[in-house]
């Protein structure tokens, strides 16, 4: 099954996979910055992107999953912003430009393509002195049953990620490498500790 069939299905499947809110991670490292233009990689059903256009930023939205954007867009409407939504398998291609900041929200593709590689890509597209912020996973949590069809997924150390960024000296500064704890309802509505990452580095002006 590709990726694309895999999240298309699973966003069939029900009326909202999420909640429709934006991450909180998000919400933290973003509220204070200048808006200028966003990437939203994995955007789901846009609540990232959203509430990043609701507050200025100009924001292009991407995922594998035209199901996904579909509904993605249909959000955005009705929320009455404007958002450039693009389907991409990133494993194959990537959107063109550069971004004043550049959001991977727990994005771990099912593909051949190594994450490494795509979170390259995202770092590649980072405009100067813009941002790029990743969240991701330190374990299953609640969910480690659900997740068995995920196979040998990992989830790296935050200093394994940065590592694998290949940030140039004197280019880069980082400004969040760290591990955090979480609360997310298991399948069953019962709180669980889960624990999460935030790895938030910002390309030099030149």
């Amino acid at each position: 099954m590709t990726d694309a069939t895999y999240w298309d299905t699973r966003y069939a499947d029900s009326a909202a996979v999420w909640s429709g809110n934006a991450n909180t991670a998000l919400v933290h490292e973003v509220a204070d910055l200048t808006p200028g233009s966003a990437l939203d990689l994995g955007c789901g059903e846009g609540g990232d992107a959203i509430w990043l256009a609701a507050r200025g930023w100009t924001v292009t939205a991407v995922d594998v999953s035209a199901v996904a954007l579909a509904k993605a867009a249909a959000h955005a409407a009705d929320a009455g912003v404007t958002i450039d939504f693009q389907q991409h398998d990133l494993g194959a291609s990537f959107p063109a430009g550069r971004y004043d900041l550049v959001s991977a929200q727990f994005l771990y593709p099912r593909g051949d393509v190594p994450r490494e590689q795509i979170l390259l890509a995202a770092t590649a597209a980072v405009a100067p002195g813009g941002i790029l912020l990743i969240e991701g996973h330190q374990d299953f949590g609640p969910y480690a049953e659900q997740h068995r069809s995920h196979g040998d997924l990992r989830f790296p150390e935050p200093a394994e990620v940065v590592s694998g960024l290949r940030l140039a000296d004197g280019q880069w500064q980082v400004l969040r490498c760290e591990t955090h704890d979480r609360i997310q309802n298991g399948p069953d509505g019962t709180p669980a500790h889960r624990t999460d990452s935030t790895i938030k580095v910002r390309r030099l002006p030149r």
